[in-house]
């Protein structure tokens, strides 16, 4: 199965003192934290090689998880360095640690879906970059994608039209040499790149049914908490 990047370099500023001093990542809930939730559901579907790109008091990570042998997994981390770089950034500073192909998603995500479906969808694809989108009609954060008969047609967070009912998911598999293409060394937004690719038809669209959780607010946290319970 594919290499799972996950991007946790953010500050957690909207979570105030909760993050102030720790990695959203490292936030406990239910006796351990949120970056252990994750790794069990990515283990539980086969995910087993994982790279952190973290920022933010990221030391704590590392030390909290090691090398993942104790998790029975392979973990490994790369810091953001130390200009703020963005997530499109970040991943382009890690390019020697980056497999052919691998998944990509955000620290402060909870994505509880099949993700064997989402590589066979990529590979099926024939294209360098696959997004995963679910049907939000405004129901959980801002709808920013169009999506229709199987296509996605437009992705853009800043200017936002009628059409957009769909979200990004936040999982995306890439190929690495797609990334190769960003310039090293400048800030840049991971949003900014999908939409060009989204422009030039290089990234496919695959849909998903099972709504997100997320922990980048507090109102999200709770959430997270909640269904993270009932699991």
């Amino acid at each position: 199965m594919m290499q799972v990047v996950i991007l946790a370099g953010g500050r957690g500023t909207r979570l105030g003192p909760l993050a102030a001093q720790m990695p959203k990542a490292l936030i406990p809930i239910d006796g351990k934290p949120f970056l252990g939730h994750v790794i069990e559901l990515l283990k539980e579907h086969g995910l087993r090689r994982i790279l952190v790109l973290h920022g933010h008091h990221g030391d704590q990570l590392e030390r909290a998880f090691g090398d993942g042998s104790a998790s029975g997994i392979e973990l490994r981390f790369h810091h953001d360095g130390p200009r703020l770089l963005g997530t499109g950034g970040a991943l382009r500073g890690a390019l020697p640690l980056l497999e052919e192909e691998f998944f990509v998603l955000y620290g402060d995500t909870y994505l509880d879906i099949d993700y064997g479906a989402v590589a066979d969808a990529f590979h099926a694809s024939g294209k360098p970059a696959l997004m995963t989108v679910f049907h939000n009609r405004g129901q959980h954060d801002t709808s920013n994608v169009v999506f229709r008969d199987g296509t996605l047609l437009v992705y853009d967070k800043k200017n936002r039209v009628k059409e957009m009912e769909h979200i990004d998911y936040g999982l995306a598999a890439l190929r690495r040499e797609v990334v190769a293409e960003l310039p090293e060394g400048t800030p840049l937004d991971l949003a900014d790149f999908y939409s060009r690719l989204v422009r030039e038809g290089r990234m496919a669209g695959f849909e998903v049914f099972q709504r997100f959780y997320e922990i980048g607010t507090p109102a999200g946290l709770a959430e997270t908490q909640a269904y993270l319970a009932s699991r």
